[in-house]
């Protein structure tokens, strides 16, 4: 069994694109500029979007921090967007989701300019990477890409399984493991929650990728020998005897399904990681697409 270890993974891609800052500078070019929006004040949101603005700083992009109020309206927020659309100094930024109750995410989500979408949830994004053109991925589905290339791990003709189908990560990695090339060329089959007798495609699976927020849900009697595990699923679960009071759990049965498995995410320090990794990953491309175009 290897470990697909997210967190050396992601050092190793902040390394590559720090020295890559380093040439741009040293050729007296503009480095990636990256600006995140935070609207109220969630403690979960804080802290994502604190660590993103640290990682952007160890790796040489300017960041800047957009702190609006809770109270903000939708036109005020869409004014902003299309401020920051306007900012020729910026390459790319993100709205950290969820946003307040009285503000309609769709609506927001699709006035952010595609080409500085570095989160990849523009539909014309989404449409791009369905169509296997040049595209902003998500970056959770870009990070687990990126790790099964890095480990090599065998994907084609392979039969993947995906439990869940959200917009962030079920969906968009059916498609992306069904492209041409690799990773990819494989044969998917996306399940959810009216997916019935779940364990007849977790047997027969090669690959699992799995993101659907239930604590060690995926047990070793429900994959065959040999499986790829691929856990993006991140739950909080209480636990007294943890000096934090919790501990992280991912979707799957750790202890029990790694002995089976080839390759595995643990959690945390597998798909988590690569995230963040993969949104600078994309600042730079966008950076690269802005000043090819002048």
């Amino acid at each position: 069994m290897q470990l697909l270890d997210g967190k050396k993974t992601s050092n190793d891609i902040k390394n590559e694109i720090a020295a890559e800052v380093q040439s741009i500078k040293a050729a007296g070019g503009k480095v990636p500029h990256l600006a995140a929006v935070l609207v109220g004040t969630n403690g979960a949101s804080l802290t994502y979007v604190g660590s993103k603005v640290k990682s952007c700083q160890e790796i040489g992009f300017d960041s800047t921090l957009v702190s609006l109020p809770e109270t903000i309206t939708e036109d005020e927020l869409l004014a902003k967007i299309k401020e920051l659309n306007e900012d020729d100094n910026l390459d790319g930024y993100i709205v950290q989701l969820p946003l307040p109750k009285h503000i309609d995410e769709q609506k927001i989500l699709l006035a952010i300019d595609p080409d500085k979408d570095v989160d990849g949830f523009h539909p014309t994004n989404f449409g791009r990477m369905a169509l296997e053109m040049e595209s902003f991925i998500p970056a959770t589905p870009f990070g687990i890409m990126e790790l099964l290339e890095r480990y090599k791990v065998e994907t084609s003709g392979k039969h993947t399984v995906v439990i869940g189908r959200s917009h962030i990560v079920g969906r968009p990695m059916s498609i992306l493991m069904s492209r041409k090339g690799n990773p990819g060329d494989s044969t998917v089959t996306l399940t959810h929650s009216r997916t019935k007798n779940l364990e007849e495609y977790t047997k027969n699976a090669d690959i699992i990728i799995t993101a659907l927020g239930v604590p060690e849900f995926l047990k070793a009697d429900m994959v065959k020998d040999g499986v790829t595990i691929i856990d993006v699923g991140i739950t909080r679960v209480d636990d007294a005897s943890n000096p934090k009071g919790y501990v992280i759990k991912g979707d799957v049965d750790f202890d029990g399904v790694s002995k089976k498995a080839s390759f595995i995410t643990p959690v945390p320090g597998g798909v988590g990681p690569m995230t963040i990794a993969m949104l600078l990953k994309n600042t730079l491309l966008a950076r690269k697409m802005r000043s090819a175009k002048k």
